[in-house]
């Protein structure tokens, strides 16, 4: 069963938020599309209004540039990623499952939420594993920091380092395994798909993703706990 949620984002990302309009929704689905077409250094609003039979202004209504407008797409896919594990953990009491859920979702967020119809998740997912790093190693990165932009992915990842302490509280290195499991993810996907001699994992597309997961879960298991995880 599909459940209706809406984003709550940093204020600062936008000039008016997207969700709330029908054009504000348009611009967020076709922005996911173009991007993921032509790549982020090519994407203007330009070419995003022609998209959309509207003008640039009404862009700039929304987003001051298209910087803002990439970390407020992540920003959403973290915290859709946030909302995944939260939900299906919440009924749990056994913490390594809990990581286990955690880390399929990481590896894989495309399951399709079909009440959010202006966000394909399969898309976004790929445009995060192509385009996220250009969002926070900016020269800009800490001025943004002290505004709020990237507290979502804080959060996220907090979440995650919360179950692995949960597993060994006497880990002594929980919020750095956390982000790097959240960077491996992409990096691995992405080298699979483009510099294959950078990582073991073999992609011929971003379809069935169990390497990635069995990956993590070997890397996460073996430093917490010293086990090995077998993926169904």
């Amino acid at each position: 069963m599909a459940i209706t949620i809406q984003m709550k984002l940093n204020e600062k990302l936008y000039i008016r938020d997207p969700q709330e309009t029908k054009l504000g929704r348009k611009i967020i689905q076709y922005s996911i599309i173009l991007i993921d077409e032509i790549g982020f250094e090519d994407f203007t609003f330009k070419k995003l209004a022609h998209r959309i039979n509207s003008t640039e202004a009404s862009v700039y209504r929304y987003f001051e540039n298209k910087h803002l407008l990439l970390v407020y797409l992540l920003c959403w896919y973290w915290e859709w990623m946030k909302f995944r594990i939260e939900f299906n953990t919440m009924n749990l009491d056994d913490p390594k499952k809990k990581l286990q859920i955690a880390l399929s979702v990481i590896a894989d967020t495309t399951k399709r939420n079909t009440s959010i119809d202006f966000v394909d998740e399969d898309v976004l997912h790929r445009i995060v594993i192509s385009e996220s790093i250009k969002a926070y190693r900016t020269k800009m990165v800490d001025e943004e920091n002290k505004h709020g932009f990237f507290l979502t992915y804080k959060a996220l990842k907090q979440t995650i380092a919360k179950i692995i302490s949960e597993i060994n509280p006497k880990f002594k290195y929980p919020n750095a395994l956390s982000s790097t499991l959240l960077e491996m993810a992409n990096d691995h996907i992405y080298f699979a798909l483009h510099l294959p001699s950078m990582t073991d994992i073999k992609l011929e597309e971003v379809s069935d993703l169990s390497q990635v997961e069995q990956l993590l879960n070997d890397f996460a298991f073996g430093l917490v706990c010293n086990e090995k995880i077998e993926v169904p």
